[in-house]
């Protein structure tokens, strides 16, 4: 069986945006894929498509052979030298940050690179793609630093459907596999269960804590670490940075302030490590400040980083529904909704919660992620708030099943969870 597994969605958003005239910033978490789908599976393409090799230029600033080519002026000397006639140039440039200095990250809009493709761009003759892994250097600035000329494709980490396209077989066998071991590709090229957990171990030790503590120099590592253990051990729930400060402080004995603790759970998610959604207040349509939820960027990593200790499926499998959303481009916030009732002759008001207000668009949908509703108390608990929203937006409930789709009378889906992840059309039925 080959085995590479296929990124069909991402490769077919490059070719869309082939020759559009706008510089391709393809972004992600490091060893997710990104410089496999650009320097393999999209560089494969254009070849087959009729383009020459030598047209193709290719430069790959985490590999020691293309270090001088950090230097911005170098890079572009190279890149220039290679354009030799008019035929249509394709560049292909792998993490950009390197190219970029921390004095340089202080005040964006002096970027040097950026000067040096905006300037490539002038040829008329190339299509330029980047990669790269920090969301402050290629999305917060790059509409500004591109001068609108940049688009952005998101790479994560290898779905479920990815996974389960590629291996096949027992449905519920391999979502164990994959809550498990989740979808950093090269997970899947280890050999055993004990390689699998190294390198998803040494992750964090040799490329992503180090890429944070040289970027931004950290002076307090340790609270970086442990601050990393308390957000992969409270995935799913409601925290803000006080409360995680107060129990570094008291429960860690790591003195520490509210400040440090938001600046760096500020690296963390620019870092692609972790996601951040918000609280959505569906009927007075507005957003909460605090407290907020994070998210793992690849359920994976986060059992690593515990050790393989807290498997609860209940926040793993919210998780993974989190991710599959943000996959198909959905912008994911968390619902509050206030329940008013009368009970015993008193008013009452309520806070109840719905997992994800899921938009695309036009189009909304709230969905309620279970992991079973064996009894009509947990059912009700689990769809109440849907039917205290007053409006006709889509309804969802997903459980760990495989059952197959159906409306109740109220017009609530019910989804199974693997119909849900394996079906990328699952929200429509």
């Amino acid at each position: 069986m080959d085995n590479t597994i296929k990124r069909d969605t991402y490769l077919q958003k490059l070719i869309e945006k082939k020759e559009n005239g706008l510089i391709k910033v393809v972004t992600g978490i490091r060893r997710c894929g990104k410089s496999f789908l650009l320097f393999t599976l999209y560089k494969d393409y254009l070849i087959q498509s009729g383009i020459k090799e030598e047209n193709i230029i290719a430069i790959a600033l985490d590999d020691d052979k293309d270090l001088k080519y950090r230097n911005p002026d170098e890079l572009s000397k190279y890149i220039r030298s290679r354009i030799t006639n008019d035929d249509m140039y394709y560049i292909l440039v792998d993490e950009v940050q390197y190219a970029i200095s921390k004095e340089e990250l202080k005040n964006p809009e002096n970027i040097r690179l950026y000067n040096v493709l905006n300037g490539l761009m002038r040829l008329r003759n190339v299509d330029i793609y980047v990669t790269g892994s920090n969301s402050k250097m290629l999305t917060k600035d790059v509409l500004t630093a591109f001068r609108g000329r940049g688009d952005e494709v998101k790479v994560y980490p290898i779905s479920f459907r990815e996974y389960y396209n590629h291996v096949g077989g027992d449905k519920s066998e391999v979502y164990e596999e994959y809550a498990l071991f989740g979808g950093m590709p090269l997970v899947y090229v280890q050999k055993s269960d004990a390689a699998k957990i190294n390198y998803l171990r040494g992750l964090f030790a040799e490329t992503y804590f180090k890429d944070i503590i040289e970027r931004y120099d950290i002076e307090l590592p340790e609270v970086l670490e442990n601050l990393t253990d308390d957000l992969c051990s409270s995935v799913g729930s409601l925290t803000n940075s006080t409360k995680l400060a107060d129990t570094l402080t008291s429960v860690k004995r790591m003195p520490v302030s509210s400040n440090t603790v938001s600046k760096y759970i500020n690296h963390l998610t620019e870092s692609f490590l972790f996601s951040e959604a918000k609280r959505y207040d569906v009927k007075g349509k507005k957003y909460f400040e605090y407290p907020l939820k994070y998210y793992c960027t690849d359920i994976g990593l986060r059992n690593a980083r515990l050790n393989f200790r807290q498997q609860e499926e209940t926040h793993i499998m919210e998780n993974i529904i989190y991710n599959e959303l943000l996959v198909r481009d959905y912008s994911v916030d968390v619902g509050v909704i206030e329940i008013c009732e009368r009970k015993d002759g008193k008013r009452t008001r309520k806070q109840c919660e719905i997992d994800f207000v899921v938009n695309f668009g036009s189009k909304k949908y709230y969905i309620q992620s279970a992991l079973n509703v064996s009894d009509s108390d947990k059912l009700e608990t689990e769809i109440r708030p849907f039917k205290h929203t007053n409006d006709f937006f889509k309804k969802i409930l997903i459980t760990k099943t495989s059952m197959k789709p159906w409306t109740d009378e109220d017009g609530i889906l019910h989804l199974g969870l693997y119909e849900f992840l394996l079906n990328e059309n699952s929200l429509e039925l």
